[in-house]
């Protein structure tokens, strides 16, 4: 009997061992997806006078990526939920992989937005299905903290992957940025195979038509719009970052990556609080971030050349930006909860529709009043969504 005894206790302490490893290993995956994803961000100066384009053309192959996942995110995570997720992660990181491979022998924008074209296909797979299960290994109460565990991968992206890159770009030119990050891929699509134990996948075999039901509920789909609000304002001027820091901060080109390095330092802050409030209050937090928020970009870009001001904003701004990508996942998940698989991805792919309007507006606005304007045009958006979040507070 005590043996027994000591068995199942012993078995009972690995199960939270197991689930760690299971949610560090997505997290890490996540590192790779997000630096694949935004890598380009920091690179766009340097990619768009090597191809001889306009930096506001070139944003556009950002646009092209988000809206590919804003439209097509949804139908493939149901058509995909039945397959076993260490196969669906694996192959997802392939993908990849193969598409920073293209990105890197881009001969023109077209052969680029080609290469950025094919992993927004696999994007959205992996969110949808990575926070849906780092929910479920949680449990009840808990998914907050474990999805923002998922997206601490999001936070080393930005601390280390886009920056890195960025420095990167300057010895090894842009081009060189994307072969290391594919054989990274490779690596982690590898270590994955081996090391990860199996996950389940969904057990309903008729996903689409059950979990579309949430999409007639009206206070479901305001969720999804203030998704959409708020990555429309982070990345009107996120987009732009890189070009900000040269053309108005006076940052050289050679240091541009290590202030991006900074911004997502101080991100991994905002990811903690993200993932500790958002179980408690998710619209309070919406609000409180979002305010937060605007008021970075807009002191960081009216006072750019300002360098104490500057570093205070961007610390603002980098704390609200990485905080409320798991704050919004949550949320759309919390209010999506009889599918999650479907509310996670719907959410990613209103955060890439907003993506995609920010880059558009972000470029708009440089074309008609010049880089300066982004701070006050983001700051614009990101008081409607406030403006959205208080009314969804009042009408419950």
């Amino acid at each position: 009997m005590q043996s027994l005894a000591v068995a199942d206790a012993a078995q009972t302490s690995a199960i939270p061992s197991r689930t760690g490893v299971q949610i560090l290993i997505m997290a890490i995956a996540a590192f790779i997806i997000v630096t694949t994803e935004f890598l380009i961000v920091g690179l766009l100066p340097s990619l768009a006078n090597d191809l001889d384009i306009s930096i506001t053309l070139a944003g556009q192959v950002v646009t092209l990526f988000a809206f590919t996942v804003m439209l097509f995110g949804p139908v493939l995570t149901a058509k995909l939920a039945h397959v076993e997720r260490k196969k669906l992660f694996s192959i997802i990181l392939l993908v990849f992989a193969a598409s920073n491979v293209l990105a890197a022998v881009a001969i023109n924008i077209w052969v680029l937005a080609l290469a950025r074209f094919i992993p927004a296909l696999a994007l959205p797979v992996f969110w949808g299905t990575a926070s849906e299960t780092a929910g479920q290994l949680a449990g009840a109460g808990k998914s907050g903290k474990a999805v923002a565990k998922v997206y601490l991968g999001i936070s080393a992206a930005l601390v280390f992957g886009v920056p890195l890159g960025t420095v990167a770009a300057d010895t090894l030119g842009w081009r060189g940025s994307f072969w290391v990050l594919a054989g990274i891929c490779l690596l982690v699509a590898v270590l994955m195979h081996l090391v990860m134990p199996k996950l389940p996948s969904s057990p309903d075999k008729h996903p689409t038509e059950k979990q579309t039901q949430i999409l007639r509920n009206p206070r479901f789909l305001a969720h999804v719009l203030l998704s959409v609000l708020t990555f429309t304002a982070m990345f009107t001027a996120y987009t732009y970052l890189a070009d900000v820091l040269q053309r108005l901060a006076g940052v050289p080109a050679s240091q541009v990556g290590w202030w991006l390095m900074g911004f997502g330092a101080v991100g991994m802050i905002g990811n903690y609080l993200g993932g500790s409030l958002v179980d408690r209050t998710p619209l309070g937090a919406m609000v409180l971030f979002l305010l937060l928020l605007g008021a970075g970009m807009l002191v960081a870009i009216a006072f750019a050349a300002e360098y104490w001001v500057l570093i205070l904003a961007m610390i603002a701004w980098g704390i609200a930006y990485t905080a409320l990508f798991p704050i919004c996942q949550v949320r759309v998940m919390q209010a999506g909860a009889k599918a999650q698989a479907l509310a996670a991805t719907l959410n990613i792919s209103a955060a890439n529709a907003g993506i995609g309007f920010g880059a558009i507006i972000g470029g708009f606005g440089i074309s008609q009043f010049g880089l300066q304007s982004l701070g006050v045009i983001a700051t614009i958006i990101a008081a409607l969504g406030v403006v959205v979040a208080l009314v969804m507070m009042r009408i419950k």
